[in-house]
């Protein structure tokens, strides 16, 4: 296989006894570089830049092959096939796709005020009325409202496909691996059957009851860390949907209102996006009006 590097490279590599001929050959790259050479120097083998998946048909890119056992005692532990092929996929679409997040909170004090007179009849109900419902109706409101986020760029990128339903995904952290069921028509639903079919698709999630058309499909997904705490993340963007909603810990902060400051619940909001269909004016707009609406939970109708 030819190869290309440069003269220093070439000098580099006699230095380490290490044949570029062969480090071309075996990594399958058409051009080596010094950190290639140090690679193949240290017992590393270079994976080629991207394999596709016969059976997936996504190109994915593979570790160093490293023989870590030789460093110290190391155990393994099959991934399960589900994880693998979510992995793949994200891999895949964190290099394909050109990702911007966009950052901002939201002021939760009437949310959980409303939530807290509404727990009796949560209690009627049977239902628990979390937060996450009401995230999903805003989401719901706001994709009908910016409908360039509730889009999906063509396969060959030419083309905006532009949706009339809204379905909001919600990902489960599952013993098997991430999963992430649809609400269809979120926007048709109020918050008690919005509350109610979260706690079902979670519940089914964690034991793999969840159904094959239950799956796929969503306008936009929400990953909710919530329950685990942390200050904002990066979700990453999973094609063909455009945008990807994060959610961490609500928390109290000090905020200055009317003059003194007060202690107000606070939750970040993390918004990624394909920078080919949404910019960032858009995104702004669209978290400032979906934090709007969290700070007014009487606009949603409760069924």
């Amino acid at each position: 296989m030819s190869y290309v590097a440069s003269p220093s490279v070439r000098s580099y590599a006699a230095q380490k006894g290490v044949d570029l001929a062969r480090l071309a050959r075996e990594s399958g790259r058409e051009t080596l570089a010094r950190e290639d050479v140090d690679q193949a120097a240290a017992g590393m083998t270079p994976a080629p830049a991207s394999v596709q998946d016969s059976a997936s048909g996504v190109r994915t890119s593979h570790y160093w092959e490293v023989d870590h056992a030789a460093h110290g005692p190391v155990r393994e532990e099959e991934l399960p096939r589900f994880a693998t092929l979510a992995a793949a996929n994200l891999s895949a679409a964190n290099a394909a796709i050109p990702q911007v997040t966009h950052h901002d909170c939201a002021d939760m004090r009437a949310i959980e005020s409303f939530r807290a007179r509404l727990k009796p009849e949560a209690q009627v109900r049977g239902t628990k009325l979390t937060a996450l419902a009401f995230h999903v109706a805003v989401l719901a409101r706001c994709l009908r409202q910016f409908p360039r986020f509730n889009s999906s760029l063509s396969a060959d990128g030419r083309q905006l496909i532009l949706k009339e339903y809204v379905h909001i995904g919600i990902a489960v952290d599952t013993p098997h691996g991430l999963m992430v069921p649809v609400i269809r028509d979120a926007g048709d639903k109020g918050l008690w059957a919005l509350a109610a079919e979260i706690a079902d698709l979670a519940a089914r999630a964690q034991t793999r009851k969840i159904r094959p058309e239950e799956m796929g499909g969503a306008s936009m997904s929400i990953s909710n860390l919530g329950g685990i705490g942390g200050n904002g993340f990066t979700p990453i963007v999973n094609p063909p949907e455009v945008a990807i909603l994060g959610l961490t810990r609500t928390r109290t902060q000090p905020v200055h209102e009317d003059g003194s400051w007060v202690p107000v619940p606070m939750c970040p909001l993390d918004l990624s996006y394909d920078h080919r269909v949404v910019n960032g004016a858009d995104a702004a707009r669209f978290l400032s009006r979906y934090a709007a609406l969290l700070g007014e939970p009487r606009r949603l109708l409760l069924c």
